[in-house]
């Protein structure tokens, strides 16, 4: 039977119409049910009529004859197209994971470890090894495989200090104290210098589509423009910023230069009650905790305002905790994203604009005074400093200090009274033993410890006696000479006894804290050890070994604990 030219000519029309929106399967099945329709040749012309494929409307033929149908809800019958490369070559995929888990690890092996791993070298080393595979085909294998493109995660932290989380929760009780009693308390910081001019920068900003803002396309600096240098001050407990952008240099000037400003304008009539006032700032840079401008400086403010300063620093390698960096200069960095900062009124008017929702407001003021670098504070100057206005906090009195707002002249020193040899050993040695007496050294309360001393009184006065007796081959006699020497109390021999066996102190660094002689502490602790009653905890090894007195007073500083210099050497009457 010859083909149904006429068929063909009228459902070639209605085909054009229907196929469109038909899916593949659709499309094939209706374009080979009218090629049956039209006879012998039917493929050819349904084919020459719809300009589909041959193949599509003699495999829609050939379906709709043998009755072999794709099932529902697929296109084609399993089993059709060109079966994947990972499924020809079972060793594409593992081939791909090592290239790339190889150049992760650094493997200098790896021949891709020194190149970008784009998806195009990938396929190109896999077909250098024999794996045929595309740059697209490497690319969905790699998603497949749970790889995706990531930039460079800033996670891992430098060097930790070992107060880092001690001077965190020291800062959190200042602040909370603070603001508990009604006095204001600051974060302080610069933001990095900018270029003043039609220079870039970063983020993007809505404009007209083809029609961005044109800057320069380098960064040279601009001698007409000149830079800024934005100064930030955030009030915590009001949650409200003030910027006092300078124009000159990033100096301990333009930092106390900023706070007083602050002061001025917002501080004093926000807080007009306010006596002392706590600054939080970063460890390093203009306000740095080394840097002795920064000191004098903020003595003068604290003398003009009447107020006192207490400044806390932030471990070094910390900046980000400072409460202004996300508080504040987050928030000004959207602000000018994607916007010239043509001129410092532009500057000035864009901070001034940040509000968020939760409530912030920010003031911004220029200031174009000079702050020449290289100012030097001289060492006499920093001594009539820390005499006279500066005091030190007891917990890292370096990065925690407070600055009065007038001279506080130290106190006349006591005339010493006369004291006989014994007792001026027994004074000098008190403050060590003080210290060595902390419950955090001993693992017993002072009260504790008393009670231990007392307890062996009565047992280590025998004992001495005895041994003195069996020394002197006779009973005690009434002293004619010179006074006796100086004797260390139990107390004392307690102690020394204690940080031998708890830390595990050896003898001569014993001796070397108390001021004794490593002949006279040998002896006196292991008699202490020798009594009975003495099997008590504090005589066992204890949690932390401590072998050298620099481990012990760095031990001691984290507790908060000093531990003075040894008295001169007596001698232990034993």
């Amino acid at each position: 039977m010859s083909v149904n030219a006429e068929l063909v000519a009228l459902m070639g029309p209605q085909l054009e119409v229907l196929l469109p929106v038909l899916d593949e399967k659709s499309r094939r099945l209706a374009l080979g049910a009218v090629a049956l329709a039209a006879g012998d040749g039917g493929i050819g012309a349904v084919a020459k009529v719809t300009g589909a494929s041959w193949q599509t409307v003699a495999d829609g033929a050939a379906e709709l004859a043998s009755g072999r149908v794709a099932p529902e809800g697929r296109v084609r019958r399993p089993g059709a197209g060109r079966p994947k490369l990972a499924d020809r070559d079972p060793g594409l995929v593992p081939a791909l994971v090592a290239l790339v888990e190889d150049s992760s690890r650094g493997d200098p092996q790896s021949p891709l470890v020194w190149t970008t791993k784009s998806a195009k070298k990938l396929s190109d080393e896999l077909a250098a090894q024999g794996h045929a595979c595309s740059p697209q085909t490497a690319w969905r294998l790699l998603h497949e495989q749970g790889f995706s493109t990531q930039a460079n995660a800033k996670v891992t932290e430098g060097r930790r200090h070992p107060d880092r989380d001690a001077q965190f929760r020291y800062i959190a009780a200042q602040a909370k104290e603070h603001l508990a009693a009604g006095q204001p308390v600051i974060s302080v910081d610069a933001r990095k210098k900018e270029q003043v001019g039609e220079y870039a920068q970063a983020g993007r900003e809505w404009r007209p589509k083809g029609d961005p803002v044109r800057v320069r396309d380098h960064s040279s600096g601009d001698e007409q423009g000149g830079h800024a240098i934005p100064y930030g001050i955030y009030d915590v407990g009001a949650d409200t910023g003030f910027v006092n952008v300078g124009t000159d240099h990033n100096t301990a000037a333009l930092a106390v230069e900023s706070i007083r400003r602050w002061w001025t304008l917002t501080g004093k009539d926000a807080c007009p009650a306010a006596g002392r006032l706590l600054v939080c700032c970063d460890a390093g840079g203009s306000s740095g905790w080394r840097n002795r401008a920064w000191k004098a400086g903020l003595a003068d403010l604290a003398r003009e305002t009447g107020l006192e300063i207490t400044c806390c620093h932030f471990p070094p390698g910390t900046s980000k905790w400072n409460k202004i960096e996300h508080r504040l200069f987050s928030q000004i960095t959207l602000a000018w994203r994607g916007r010239p900062l043509t001129s410092h009124d532009v500057i000035i008017n864009t901070i001034g604009a940040v509000t968020t929702a939760t409530g912030l407001t920010v003031t911004a003021v220029l200031d174009g005074n000079r702050y020449p670098a290289g100012t030097q504070i001289s060492d006499e100057q920093m001594t009539d400093l820390e005499r006279c206005l500066l005091t030190r906090h007891r917990f890292h009195g370096d990065w925690n200090y407070t600055l009065q707002p007038a001279p506080v002249m130290p106190p006349r020193p006591p005339v010493p009274p006369v004291l006989t040899p014994a007792a001026a050993a027994s004074a000098a040695l008190a403050p060590v033993m003080a210290a060595l007496a902390s419950p955090e050294l001993t693992g017993l309360s002072r009260q504790d410890l008393a009670d231990l001393a007392a307890s062996l009184e009565l047992s280590h006065g025998a004992a001495r006696e005895q041994r003195l007796h069996l020394e002197r081959g006779h009973s005690r006699r009434a002293r004619t000479g010179p006074a006796a020497p100086f004797k260390y109390p139990l107390e004392t021999q307690l102690l020394a006894a204690i940080c031998h066996h708890r830390p595990g102190m050896p003898y001569t660094h014993i001796a070397a804290l108390t001021g004794a002689r490593y002949s006279t502490i040998i002896p006196a602790s292991r008699a202490i050890a020798s009594l009975p009653g003495t099997a008590h905890p504090a005589l066992t090894p204890g949690p932390v070994r401590l072998r050298t007195p620099a481990d012990l007073r760095h031990y001691a500083a984290t507790a908060g604990i000093t531990i003075p210099d040894p008295p001169p050497r007596g001698r232990l009457r034993r």
